[in-house]
């Protein structure tokens, strides 16, 4: 088809795989290409009509850089980051990008090859070095001093905005000109060596995030800290990190084993937090460097042990003493949380095994889609849950009863005789990543998610809206074209769930089709307008959208 559409169902598997090697093309070979920056602003153009009540700037941040010189990373996650930017004005919309300026980009590029180690690759030093040189460098890897490749998120402290990935370092980005301020280190404000790039933010325009101290740092804890809105100086002088305040810590429950998480859900008074099987062997990091293996090496998935879900308070820091438990699963997002009659409800994306890491090997990434398919036939597909967990559990309850009362899930929270809660999931949706909502309703009870839809590849080619009451959803595609991350923008004073836009950035495996920003009437799904970019745009991961300045 030559315009996106409207698809009320998902069509069978069979003929998902007949249209593979039409709709593919060469996507492999593009989304591991080397991007290119286009650091001044470029004009859209734009067909279609705009809201002329949208204002403001789309961030994304994603891979963009896979080799340096002559020397290449070994996954996708590795690339040096690539900041966009669509500005709407006045029914116009800018587009412009620039590499973020981090000290592994500036030392890559200096030495015109890759010397800082990344999560699937090490770098090893130089053989023609002194051997003090090279002994320092394996000393210093005996505690890794993380790369500041900040390449999966864009998250805003206070009133300033920083690209992001999971380790102790972020790199604060000017939001107009894309800009790299400066680095800033978590571990100079808090005792963590790793943090989400997902965080969540209240109405009151307070941030909340959690990390993982691990080494060196006191006893081994997941922290849950907040940087409150106000922690700008005016003139953006002082970090906003500099306030931060630790809310309270959780231990690992197994020392050298902790949960590795990428996200985390949050109630009006409540952090959840699902301390999945997936684990960071903290010996094998620790050795990582002398056994010749890279940080992704040292995740493990348990798949015979459990999944523990973990209700915080926000203002007491207590964890509710109720031990909550699940199947093994593995989850890397977090759709939404909110309370109900005396329930925590939470929904995300599981997987039955870690393998999705492995499908993004660049190796892998460029294969034929034919070879493609049969390498990742095993692959675990996304299953978007929900679960309920009820807050007033009694010693007295009933042994093998469910005890969550909703009656508009089928989630169970069944009581155990050692007066544990094992907790069976509701299956809201299968085959869909990178989730959004409307941020309104985030820590409310809300109805619609959007994200891509993910059927046989890891790179989507298809949006989709989920109607959780209906169990229906609706999706966008075009032929050979492929979507990031979808964004919903609401209208201003919109009291409707979904009265607002989806935004996405689109790029196609078509030469004649150029990359363009999409823009879906979020009720209907219909194309409300597209803006073409006269340069080039590279896939991407996740983003934010900043309201233009009253």
């Amino acid at each position: 088809m030559e315009e996106g559409c409207i698809d009320q169902a998902a069509p069978p598997a069979a003929d998902v795989h007949a249209r593979l090697t039409a709709q593919d093309g060469n996507m492999q070979a593009i989304i591991a290409k080397n991007g290119s920056e286009t650091p001044e602003p470029v004009k859209a153009q734009v067909k279609g009509s705009l809201p002329s009540w949208l204002q403001g700037t789309l961030l994304r941040n994603g891979p963009g850089l896979f080799s340096v010189g002559d020397s290449e990373y070994n996954h996708w996650f590795d690339g040096l980051s690539l900041i966009h930017s669509f500005t709407f004005s006045n029914g116009e919309v800018t587009y412009r990008s620039k590499y973020l300026k981090s000290n592994t980009y500036k030392r890559n590029i200096k030495a015109d090859k890759i010397v800082v180690s990344e999560f699937g690759t090490m770098v090893y030093p130089d053989p023609c070095k002194n051997i003090f040189s090279r002994a320092m460098t394996h000393f210093r890897n005996i505690i890794p001093d993380f790369t500041d490749n900040n390449l999966i998120n864009i998250i805003r402290y206070g009133q300033d905005y920083y690209a992001s990935s999971e380790v102790n370092y972020i790199n604060q980005i000017d939001p107009d000109t894309l800009e790299t301020v400066g680095r800033a280190n978590y571990r100079n404000h808090i005792a963590l060596n790793l943090a989400t790039a997902h965080p969540h933010y209240d109405r009151e325009g307070n941030t909340y995030n959690m990390g993982t101290a691990i080494i060196g740092l006191g006893q081994p804890k997941y922290v849950i800290f907040k940087v409150p809105a106000e922690a700008s100086d005016k003139d953006h002088r002082k970090l906003a990190l500099g306030k931060v305040q630790q809310l309270c810590s959780v231990p690992f429950r197994s020392t050298l084993f902790p949960s590795y998480f990428h996200s985390f859900g949050m109630t009006d008074n409540y952090i959840v937090f699902v301390e999945q099987p997936f684990k960071l062997d903290v010996i094998k990091l620790a050795t990582a460097y002398f056994r010749g293996l890279n940080w992704g090496n040292c995740l493990k998935f348990d798949k015979d042990d459990v999944t523990l879900f973990h209700v915080i308070n926000k203002k007491t820091g207590k964890a509710e003493s109720v031990r909550f438990y699940g199947d093994a699963l593995v989850v890397f997002h977090h759709i939404n949380a909110y309370e109900e009659d005396g329930h925590v409800v939470f929904d995300i994306i599981t997987y039955k095994d870690s393998n999705l890491y492995d499908m993004f090997y660049l190796h892998n990434i460029r294969q034929e889609t034919s070879s493609f398919i049969e390498t990742n036939k095993e692959f675990s597909q996304p299953v978007c849950q929900r679960f309920v967990l009820p807050l007033s559990v009694q010693k007295e309850s009933p042994k093998g009863t469910n005890l969550v009362t909703l009656t508009d899930t089928t989630a169970q929270a069944v009581m155990q005789e050692d007066g544990s809660i094992y907790c069976r999931p509701d299956t809201l949706f299968i085959g869909l990543e990178l989730p959004g909502i409307n941020y309104n309703f985030n820590s409310r009870k809300y109805r619609y998610f959007y994200g891509s839809r993910i059927e046989w590849s890891p790179h989507p080619n298809k949006i989709a809206k989920v109607d959780i009451i209906t169990r229906t959803h609706m999706e966008w595609q075009q032929e050979n074209c492929y979507p990031s991350e979808p964004v919903f923008v609401a209208f201003p004073g919109a009291e409707e769930e979904d009265d607002g836009v989806i935004l996405s950035s689109i790029v196609s495996s078509d030469p004649n089709i150029s990359p363009f920003l999409l823009v879906l009437n979020a009720k209907t799904f219909e194309e409300t307008a597209r803006a073409s970019i006269p340069a080039p745009v590279h896939i991407d991961l996740h983003g934010l959208f900043i309201p233009a300045a009253d």
